[in-house]
C-alpha cells in the first residue's frame, strides 16, 4: 500500500472503531435491559406468591416510565452543560448526545429505580411506587450521576476533592443511590405484617427459590454489559480494556458467591441458597466502581469482602435497625455499593501505577472515594425522604392491612399469578 494512502487508512480505521464502539454500547445496553427480567425473578422468587403480579407490574413500570422520564429530562440533567460549579447540568428537554449513549444510560436509570422495588415489596401502593420511580429516574439519579460522569464537582481537584473521584460503572452512582433510596423507603413504609414478633425478625421465605436463582444468573449475565459497556468504546486498547472489565467482573461475582456461601455454612451448619445468591450480587456491586481500576487479584478480594459483608449487613438491617428489606437490596446495593467505591482507594490501580494506599498510592484517592460515598448517600437519603414524606402525607405509601393480607396481585391489579389453590382462597374471601 502506498504511503500516500496512510491518512485514508487511519481515517477508515477510526470510523470502523467508532461503529464497533456504538455496536458494543448497544449490545451492552440490551444486556442491561434484560437485567429487568432478572430483578423481577429475584424479587418475586424471594417474596410471597400473592404479590408476583404486582412485582411484574413494578418492573415493567420501571423500564417504561423510566425510559420516558430519562429521555425527556433525566439525560439532560445528567449530561447537559454545566450550570454552576459542576453540581447541576442542563441541556434542554429531550437533550441527546447520540442514540446509543442515550439508550445505554437509560437502562442504567431504570436499574436504580428497580433496586427500591425489592426492598418495599408486598406492602406498598402501586401508585406511590410509580410516582417515586419517575422522581428517581428523572431527578434524583441523573443529577447525582452528572457529578462524576459529566465532569462534575467530584472530578474538580481545584475544590475540596484531593483526587478525582472514580466510579467506573456505578457502584455509588447507580447502586448506592438506589440502595439508600431503598433504605428510606423501607423504613417509611414499615415492615410487612408478621415480619417482627416481639421485636425479633421472623424469616419470611420466598415462594420460589428457583425463580430467584434464575434471576441472579440473568443479572450476572447482564452485568457483563453493565460494566463492560461502560468502557463506552471498542477497538484497540478499548477492546482490551473492556475485555478485562468483563473478566474482573466475573471473578468478583464468583468470589462474592463463595464468600457468602462459606460464611453461612460455617454459621448455620448448612450452605444457604438465598445468601449465596445475594453474595454473588454483592460481589458484582463491589466491583462495579473499580472494574476499570482493579487487578484480577484485587477484584477477587473486593468481591470476597462484599460477599462476607452482605451477610452481616442483612442481619444488621433486620435485627438492629428493625427495617424490613424483603430481598436484601439495602445491603447488596447500598452497603456493598459504598464498599465497592471505597476499595479503589485501598488497592485500586491506574494502568501499572498504584492509586490505593496498600499499593503505594497514598491517601488522596481514598479520601476522594470517601467524599463521593458520603455525597451520594446524603443526596439519595435526603431527596428520597423529602419526596416520600410528601407522598405519605398526601396519597399515602402503604396499602391497608386487609389488602396486604389478601395480596397485592388481587387488591392492586385484580389478577393473580398462580391459579388453583390461590384462586380458591380468594373465592372464599
Amino acid at each position: 500500500m502506498s504511503i500516500l494512502n496512510l491518512p485514508l487508512l487511519i481515517q477508515d480505521t477510526a470510523a470502523i472503531e467508532g461503529d464497533m464502539g456504538m455496536m458494543w454500547m448497544l449490545i451492552s445496553g440490551i444486556l442491561v435491559f434484560f437485567m429487568q427480567a432478572g430483578f423481577f425473578l429475584v424479587e418475586s422468587g424471594m417474596t410471597d406468591s400473592k404479590n408476583a403480579v404486582n412485582i411484574a407490574m413494578k418492573n415493567f413500570l420501571d423500564i417504561a416510565v423510566g425510559s420516558l422520564a430519562f429521555w425527556f429530562i433525566g439525560y439532560s440533567l445528567m449530561y447537559g452543560a454545566d450550570q454552576g460549579g459542576g453540581f447541576f447540568h442542563w441541556g434542554g428537554f429531550t437533550f441527546s448526545q447520540g442514540a446509543a449513549d442515550l439508550f445505554f444510560q437509560t437502562v442504567f436509570a431504570a436499574t436504580a429505580a428497580t433496586i427500591v422495588s425489592g426492598a418495599v415489596a408486598g406492602r406498598t401502593k402501586y401508585t406511590t411506587y410509580a410516582i417515586f420511580s419517575i422522581v428517581l429516574t428523572a431527578f434524583i439519579y441523573p443529577i447525582a450521576g452528572g457529578w462524576e460522569w459529566n465532569g462534575g464537582w467530584l472530578n474538580n481537584t481545584d475544590g475540596i476533592m484531593p483526587a478525582e473521584f472514580i466510579d467506573f460503572a456505578g457502584s455509588s452512582i447507580v447502586h448506592s443511590v438506589g440502595g439508600w433510596a431503598a433504605l428510606v423507603a423501607a423504613w417509611m413504609v414499615g415492615p410487612r405484617i408478621g415480619k417482627f414478633l416481639d421485636g425479633k425478625p421472623v424469616e419470611m421465605h420466598g415462594h420460589n427459590q428457583m425463580y430467584a436463582t434464575l434471576g441472579v444468573f440473568i443479572l450476572w449475565l447482564g452485568w457483563f454489559g453493565f460494566n463492560g459497556g461502560s468502557q463506552l468504546a471498542w477497538g484497540g486498547d478499548d477492546a482490551t480494556a473492556a475485555s478485562q472489565v468483563v473478566l474482573v467482573t466475573n471473578l468478583a461475582a464468583s468470589a462474592g458467591a463463595l464468600g457468602a456461601l462459606l460464611l453461612t455454612w460455617i454459621k448455620n451448619g448448612k450452605p444457604n441458597l438465598s445468601m449465596t445468591l445475594n453474595g454473588a450480587l454483592a460481589g458484582l456491586v463491589s466491583i462495579t466502581a473499580g472494574c476499570g481500576n482493579m487487578s484480577e487479584g484485587g477484584a477477587v478480594l473486593a468481591g470476597l469482602v462484599g460477599g462476607l459483608l452482605v451477610v452481616f449487613s442483612i442481619g444488621f438491617v433486620e435485627k438492629t435497625l428493625k427495617i424490613d428489606d424483603a430481598v436484601g437490596a439495602i445491603s447488596v446495593h447500598g452497603i456493598c455499593g459504598a464498599w465497592g467505591t471505597l476499595v479503589i482507594g485501598l488497592w485500586g490501580i491506574d494502568g501499572d501505577a498504584g492509586i490505593g494506599i496498600f499499593n503505594g498510592g497514598g491517601a488522596a484517592q481514598l479520601g476522594a472515594q470517601a467524599i463521593g460515598v458520603l455525597a451520594y448517600a446524603a443526596w439519595a437519603i435526603v431527596l428520597s425522604f423529602v419526596f416520600l414524606f410528601i407522598m405519605k402525607k398526601t396519597i399515602g405509601l402503604r396499602v391497608t392491612e386487609k389488602e396486604e393480607i389478601a395480596g397485592l396481585d388481587w387488591t392492586e391489579h385484580g389478577s393473580i399469578a398462580y391459579h388453583g389453590k390461590r384462586q380458591r382462597e380468594i373465592d372464599e374471601e
